[in-house]
């Protein structure tokens, strides 16, 4: 098992998926990370500077063309994941992800390490209502 989490330090995950600037890939084996890398993630640095403009007006925000291409980005570099986990991230990018087989997690945990712990034993909490 693969598992992504959000980051900007390769040590907390990031509080905001779209505005993370890597992935921290972890690779999980008889229930031990073996290996880990770090992976640059497209978002909100990476595309036009109007994502800010786009929020102002909710809505349908995450949902539209240009948002789910986005999302798709954003996915494309841990396609061989299964998770990724994040302290914060919109409904779209959360919905997104599930799209390309991907299973978000929103989580209160704030260190990689703790969080990957808690996804390998099974107790680790998908903070759904967390979603923007």
């Amino acid at each position: 098992m693969k598992i992504a989490a959000v980051t900007d330090d390769g040590i907390t995950i990031s509080s905001h998926f779209g505005r993370a600037q890597f992935y921290e890939v972890l690779s999980v084996e008889n229930g031990a990370v073996v290996k880990r890398e770090r992976r640059p993630k497209a978002g909100h640095h990476t595309f036009a500077h109007n994502d800010h403009h786009d929020h102002e007006h909710g809505g349908s925000h995450g949902f539209d063309v240009a948002s789910v291409n986005k999302h798709n980005q954003m996915a494309e570099t841990i396609k061989d994941c299964q998770i990724v986990l994040a302290c914060g991230m919109g409904n779209g990018a959360y919905q997104g992800m599930l799209q390309n087989n991907i299973k978000p997690i929103v989580t209160d945990i704030r260190t990689i390490d703790e969080a990957a712990h808690a996804v390998i034993s099974g107790t680790i909490i998908d903070h759904t209502e967390k979603l923007q």
